[in-house]
């Protein structure tokens, strides 16, 4: 098996883990309105997680090690582009029919795709790299695959169950919450393909998901969380997501 297909493979995996934390919503009920709050709140804590120590921390380490400009400056750009590009989609969104939940939930979907892209990235430019580097280094690159994966999980979930709560089928809110995870394949062989050009955009496309994904907690669902429970249950909600992802991420290295 060449690399491509490796890396093929490998993102196919990924994505698997998606639809898996998405199919959480296939054997339950529509949550009571009650659970909104809390449930977004929690989404709010794994996508704040996943910015910090899956895609802002991996930039900033990317940025070091290559030469240009500096670390600081790389993040930051791609941070304020991607929490640009929300900004102007949820100005389109908002002439689109549907109300305000219905924007919202474009906007969770959306950001959590982009934040898929990177990592398929990542993933692609791992297995690419084999094939000028040392045969030791596959096992970095099925350790980044396998993390990734792992942390899908609660990913696909966080798009899922709210989608859910709002109304939406079970087979749609899962189908929904796993086609966020439908780019990682695709980017995983661009990554492949591309693997020293890709290297350069890396640290910029992970900060760039990593401003998207903030925007939206910070405008969406903190927000919205705080409307629909008690702030301390929100609160608590948003903290044990972010434990929970904090947990994969840190421990999965």
């Amino acid at each position: 098996m060449n690399y491509l297909h490796m890396a093929l493979t490998a993102t196919l995996g990924t994505w698997a883990m998606t639809a898996l934390g998405a199919a959480a919503v296939l054997p339950m009920r529509r949550p009571s309105p009650r659970l909104t709050g809390p449930l977004l709140a929690f989404a709010a804590g794994v996508m704040t997680a996943a910015s910090f120590f899956s895609l802002l921390l991996p930039a900033i380490d990317m940025a070091r090690a290559a030469d240009g400009l500096p670390a600081w400056r790389v993040a930051v750009m791609g941070l304020l582009l991607g929490a640009g590009l929300i900004w102007l989609a949820d100005r389109l969104l908002a002439r689109a029919p549907g109300g305000g939940e219905a924007r919202r939930l474009r906007l969770l979907l959306l950001s959590i795709t982009l934040h898929n892209i990177p990592e398929g990235l990542a993933v692609g430019v791992a297995f690419g790299a084999l094939a000028g580097g040392p045969p030791a280094s596959m096992a970095g690159a099925v350790s980044l695959a396998l993390g990734i994966g792992l942390q899908n999980l609660p990913e696909g979930a966080a798009v899922a169950l709210p989608l859910r709560q709002s109304g939406l089928s079970r087979r749609r809110s899962f189908f929904l919450g796993q086609l966020s995870g439908v780019v990682e394949p695709l980017a995983g062989v661009l990554g492949a393909l591309m693997v020293a050009r890709m290297t350069a955009v890396l640290p910029y496309a992970l900060a760039f998901a990593a401003g998207a994904m903030l925007w939206v907690v910070a405008d969406e669902l903190i927000p919205e969380s705080r409307r629909s429970a008690p702030p301390h249950l929100a609160a608590a909600a948003f903290m044990l997501g972010f434990a929970a992802m904090m947990a994969l991420d840190v421990g999965l290295g």
